[in-house]
């Protein structure tokens, strides 16, 4: 008798684990469905930006050590600078949100049309990162002494007009 309830129980369980885990596979799936979903969502959103381009604030920033970090002549990307002529490189730095290895449509190298500046209005190239803080911002690589600015509503696209292919 011991042998048959040692086997039914064996049965039982097995049954059972494989019900529980089936239906924990399902939940799994239909979680993994949403995020696909979710996902697909998003790349139309910064396929949007791309197209269309999005709304920033623009500051500016000066290659000295207070504003960047020890080695203000080298830009995230790892490009030297003369931080004396820094204004004519035509740089910027991008808030984190922006760039794509977290998560944005930029890329280092990337160039992008700004407009509703005034007089800063151009094509610009992605060089640098913005401290963590920022969000939906860009930074233009100024020399020192230049006098600082800020536009609360400009717009940023991308573009491939000088993309060498």
């Amino acid at each position: 008798m011991n042998k048959y309830m040692l086997a039914l129980s064996i049965v039982l369980i097995t049954v059972s684990n494989g019900f529980v885990s089936t239906k924990l596979l399902e939940k799994k799936d239909v979680q993994l469905k949403k995020y696909v979903r979710e996902n697909i969502n998003l790349k139309g959103e910064l396929n949007k930006y791309e197209a269309e381009g999005m709304n920033v604030t623009v500051t500016m920033y000066q290659p000295v050590r207070y504003q960047t970090d020890s080695t203000p002549n080298i830009l995230a990307d790892g490009t030297r600078i003369k931080t004396e002529q820094a204004s004519k490189y035509k740089f910027i730095a991008v808030s984190r949100n922006l760039l794509k290895r977290w998560g944005g449509w930029l890329d280092y190298g990337d160039f992008i049309l700004l407009k509703g500046t005034s007089h800063k209005d151009g094509v610009y190239q992605v060089k640098d990162t913005m401290n963590p803080r920022f969000v939906n911002r860009v930074d233009i690589l100024e020399s020192p002494g230049v006098k600082p600015y800020k536009f609360e509503k400009a717009q940023i696209l991308k573009t491939d007009i000088f993309a060498s292919k």
